[in-house]
């Protein structure tokens, strides 16, 4: 043991005092990290998010992608055996997309901005881009070409608001307790996509008379027309085995916090539901059947991207306004899911400035970020962002780059693997999403609860995501319900000479905005209430120059802050 470490320590001295350790300032140059570390907590982060590939690949394939339905009684083309031969073509190019970008994205995270934090598809937006932008099997508003579009457009428009260093301030416009609501509104509608039979367990179906009602019947017994099961609810063995082995089986390892569970009980579930001529099979003696089995036995292979790559559709003539909404809304959801994520991490790795709120290049890494939107967007992919499982390999010691290198080196090794990542069932995905939305939800303890004015808008929000099957319909009622509610308060308050405030008026959460050219320049609060935007360092880079500052391009004293927070780590 005492040679294994003692090399071990030979290693990282040797890595530390070359290029690469001063480059991502490991062990004597300010992140007291060391190179056997990140390279764990690099193995630790794939491991608690490589589920992403399978989940997404299952999500987005039910948008229907490039694959064309001309059934003109069946609009989804559900009992298509062409169209379902299509659509595992799409799913194997989803999965290379996914771990592509992923692997491009993190390495581009790792090397530009030296955080260890992973990128890849998000979770939520896939399901708002393949539910209701597309729609099941193309059915939506706008066609999978033109989304591609927009998925483009939306990374583009990302790079210049981080360029400009503008992109955190759009967050800071939003009202804390709608932006926690927004987390876990997107929590809830991945937890209704994991009870449904397209890209879950078939817990729960749709029905005449009800909104929702129990499914879980086999697939001869539900209703052609309205998908409701006939009979013999809840006797489903995929289902049950979905449920036991990858919902409560992982959720009880993820209690006693044993790192990739989602893994394992994703694995689990597809091994057993590999076997043929069984009643859980993945691979039954059908046509569609027979081509997922012919790709399983391949094992180790690369599958080129055929479908989905530079699918973009430029021709908006026809699209309009839904265009621009859906450009908007990723827009959105990304500035608060992306740069609350990035925040979140790079304060849980300790690098963040208590004065400024920022961390050490963060334009760089809100413009990789970003970038790798526009890139994902060209293999077909739905937006980009941080993963919050990046926490984990945090919590292992990562400090540098190098974890996230270490990511996306292992899932640029998970592209040969592709008939193995197309073979996971739905049912085998459909227990990590559910526990996705349950880790989602914890954000409602942030809400103010305290004062209707806040809390009431924020539970609209994450209501009528999954009521209306929409994250832009539940944003737009809670901003809608935000403003009307405290634009009254504010006019009865301002009459009256503040006489007709509500009993619970002290508790609202401190909010305003001062707006002039463009928004760039605000008093915005933190959640905690403090203002910090009117320091001239949290101010965007652009607007510093304007005023003369001859070191426009520094946010905050970098030599002081990296030994403050160094000190820090090794205190804790």
């Amino acid at each position: 043991m005492g040679f294994i470490e003692r090399n071990k320590a030979a290693l990282n001295d040797a890595v530390s005092a070359s290029f690469v350790g001063r480059y991502f300032h490991l062990d004597g140059s300010g992140h007291n990290a060391r190179f056997t570390t990140e390279l764990r907590a690099g193995l630790t982060t794939f491991f608690t998010m490589a589920y992403i590939i399978a989940v997404n690949a299952s999500v987005l394939t039910d948008s229907g992608a490039t694959c064309v339905c001309n059934d003109p009684v069946d609009p989804t083309c559900s009992n298509d055996e062409a169209y379902s031969l299509c659509l595992l073509e799409i799913n194997r190019d989803f999965i290379t997309a996914t771990a592509a970008i992923a692997a491009l994205g993190s390495f581009l995270m790792g090397i530009t901005a030296n955080l260890p934090v992973a990128l890849a598809p998000a979770m939520g937006l896939n399901a708002y881009l393949a539910y209701q932008i597309v729609g099941f099997h193309g059915t939506g508003p706008i066609d999978y070409r033109v989304a591609m579009t927009a998925v483009f457009v939306e990374g583009f428009i990302f790079v210049i608001l981080s360029i400009l260093g503008i992109r955190s301030w759009l967050a800071r416009i939003i009202p804390a307790s709608i932006k926690v609501a927004c987390g876990a509104g997107i929590g809830l509608f991945l937890t209704l996509i994991g009870l449904s039979y397209s890209a879950g367990l078939g817990a729960i179906t749709g029905a005449k008379a009800t909104p929702l009602e129990l499914g879980g019947c086999p697939n001869e017994y539900l209703d052609p027309d309205t998908g409701a099961c006939l009979s013999h609810k809840a006797t489903n063995p995929t289902m049950w085995l979905g449920f036991l082995v990858g919902g409560v089986f992982t959720a009880l390892l993820m209690t006693y916090k044993v790192r990739g569970s989602m893994i394992v009980g994703i694995a689990l579930v597809s091994f057993f539901s590999w076997p043929r001529d069984t009643s859980i099979t993945y691979f039954p003696r059908t046509v569609v059947g027979d081509s997922r089995f012919e790709f399983f036995k391949s094992v180790v292979a690369f599958h080129p991207i055929q479908n989905t790559l530079l699918a973009q559709d430029w021709d908006l003539s026809k699209v309009g306004g839904q265009f621009v909404l859906a450009v908007i809304t990723m827009l959105y959801v990304d500035i608060l899911d992306a740069t609350g994520t990035l925040y979140s991490m790079a304060r849980f790795s300790g690098v963040v400035d208590p004065e400024t709120g920022d961390f050490p290049r963060s334009t760089i890494a809100y413009t990789a970020d970003a970038i790798a939107i526009s890139i994902g967007s060209l293999f077909g992919s739905s937006p980009v962002t941080a993963f919050v499982e990046s926490g984990a390999g945090i919590q292992e010691g990562g400090r540098t780059g190098l974890t996230a290198i270490t990511t996306g080196l292992c899932f640029f090794l998970s592209l040969f693997f592709a008939p193995v990542f197309a073979s996971i069932p739905p049912w085998a995905t459909g227990g990590a999403l559910i526990l996705v939305g349950c880790m989602m939800m914890r954000g409602v303890l942030a809400i103010n609860w305290n004062y209707p004015g806040d809390s009431i808008p924020a539970f609209v929000t994450l209501m009528f995501m999954p009521f209306s099957y929409s994250i832009a319909y539940g944003l737009i009622a809670g901003i809608m319900c935000y403003a009307i509610i405290n634009t009254f308060t504010w006019a009865l308050a301002a009459i009256s000479g503040g006489r007709l405030l509500p009993p619970d008026y002290d508790n609202k959460e401190y909010w305003s905005c001062k707006c002039c050219w463009l928004l760039i320049i605000c008093s915005c609060a933190n959640s905690d209430g403090t203002v910090r935007s009117d320091s001239p360092r949290a101010q965007p880079w652009f607007i510093r120059a304007m005023k003369g500052d001859k070191q426009f391009w520094r946010s905050h004293d970098t030599d002081t802050f990296e030994l403050e927070s160094t000190e820090t780590r090794t205190k804790a």
